[in-house]
């Protein structure tokens, strides 16, 4: 938690205090003004990010921002406004400025301040602040050592797109007339490299990072560098393949993009407007019967961790989906009241969500799932952005392996792979015990039994 005894160390210019005082001049003004109810939130986020190339440092940048955001009600009427000056006249005139927005908007019925027995009344300390203490000069020098890792794993590694490295942490406060106050500090580092193998017109790249709350964490720029070599090198020689319909094994990180399309699918706002391939769809089969999708928001140093949402709303664990049949939503304050129901608590996305198979044994690793898989694909890349939300429809670049007899044969690529959201959910065959976490979703690699691949 963010106090004013920690600023000094945490390398913030705010304390608690002051973004308490901020927020509580912006509410007091904004009931003198005439508003029915106001919310306020004031943040503050600072960092550095450090590239290499080739040896060479490329980029230090140091960022720092600010921001005080404040929403007014006039009744069922709603504007908002922001400024990163935090002086007493531009608070004054930002909150002016949100009740002028809201005296002049359309009235909407549900508008409004989440219900006072849904607000947060608890704040449980998650450990999410780790801030880094890392000097440019020491940042490029690990990120100098991650791309070295990569370029001397083998000789057939011939170029990078760089390396780097970032240490970013941020702190807030909020609060709101229906009697909410809350907020905490965050940190999130991370570094990255992207080697390039081969060279000619067998030419290949790949990239892997690792990101966590806490520097100390993170994987070694060694095994970094090295992974993201051995993935590069792994592809080369690719070739193109004839269509065909065979079943496709997504590796997890791809595989969190499923779960991600679940999501989006069963989100208030894809709902409230009809634009979803999965309308009124809970308490039925939206995944095999095998399959279970959890939320955890207080998940200790969780990237999806949050003791409360965006609205001040309380956030708890709960099944998603259990045995296929999908058991929640996920749902705002304002997309709860347009479909008549209660929030989740999840204004502002997702809290640390698992995708799990009750078939899944200890011993189902990659080669485990690639035996699985049987003769087929297996994607280890994707591109472009080929998902259409009302229909389902799935349509997208993508490279990876063509194996047979659950053994990778060779690379391909400039392949497309197609199918429809709401099959390829249910087709969930398998998933791996080889866990990933990427953002705030976590998978195995997922194998799905079967899709159209485009080809030569």
């Amino acid at each position: 938690m963010t106090t004013s005894s920690s600023r000094a160390d945490s390398g913030f210019a705010y304390s608690r205090s002051f973004f308490e005082n901020l927020v509580d001049t912006a509410l007091a003004h904004a009931k003198r003004l005439g508003a029915t109810d106001a919310g306020a939130e004031a943040s503050e986020g600072c960092g550095l990010s450090v590239s290499v190339r080739k040896g060479e440092l490329e980029n230090v940048e140091r960022n720092r921002d600010k921001s005080l955001g404040v929403t007014v009600y006039v009744g069922h009427r709603r504007g908002n406004a922001s400024t990163s000056d935090f002086s007493e006249a531009a608070i004054a005139q930002t909150v002016q400025a949100a009740y002028d927005i809201a005296r002049f908007t359309a009235e909407d019925p549900v508008s409004g301040l989440p219900d006072e027995e849904d607000i947060a009344k608890e704040h449980p300390e998650l450990d999410l602040f780790h801030p880094w203490d890392v000097t440019s000069e020491q940042a490029a020098k690990l990120a100098l050592e991650c791309e070295e890792a990569a370029l001397s794993t083998d000789k057939r590694i011939t170029n990078s797109e760089g390396a780097g490295v970032s240490a970013q942490q941020s702190h807030f406060f909020s609060a709101h007339t229906h009697g909410f106050r809350g907020g905490y500090a965050s940190s999130r580092h991370s570094i990255s490299v992207a080697p390039i193998a081969g060279k000619g017109d067998d030419m290949q790249r790949d990239a892997w990072y690792s990101s966590m709350r806490s520097a100390e964490e993170l994987a070694s720029p060694q095994a970094v560098g090295r992974y993201a070599a051995e993935r590069a090198l792994s592809r080369l020689k690719s070739r193109k393949i004839k269509t065909v319909e065979c079943p496709v094994l997504f590796e997890s990180p791809l595989a969190v993009g499923l779960l991600g399309s679940l999501v989006q699918a069963v989100s208030g706002g894809s709902l409230y407007r009809k634009s979803t391939f999965l309308l009124d769809s809970l308490g039925k089969p939206v995944l095999p019967a095998h399959v279970d999708v959890a939320e955890d928001p207080h998940l200790l140093r969780g990237k999806g961790s949050a003791p409360f949402d965006d609205e001040g709303v309380t956030t708890r664990a709960r099944k998603v989906v259990d045995a296929g049949r999908l058991e929640g939503y996920f749902l705002s304050t304002y997309s709860a009241r347009k479909l008549g129901m209660k929030t989740t608590g999840n204004a502002g996305g997702s809290h640390n969500l698992t995708l799990s198979s009750r078939l899944t044994k200890h011993t189902d690793d990659l080669d485990a799932m690639l035996a699985k898989l049987g003769t087929g694909l297996f994607v280890i890349e994707l591109m472009g952005q080929g998902v259409n939300y009302v229909t389902g429809d799935y349509s997208r670049g993508a490279s990876g392996f063509w194996v047979e007899k659950g053994k990778i044969a060779f690379p391909v690529q400039e392949i497309t792979i197609a199918g429809n959201l709401k099959d390829m959910l249910l087709g969930i065959e398998a998933i791996g015990a080889d866990a990933y976490t990427f953002g705030a979703k976590t998978t195995g690699s997922v194998l799905v039994n079967r899709m159209k691949v485009a080809g030569a």
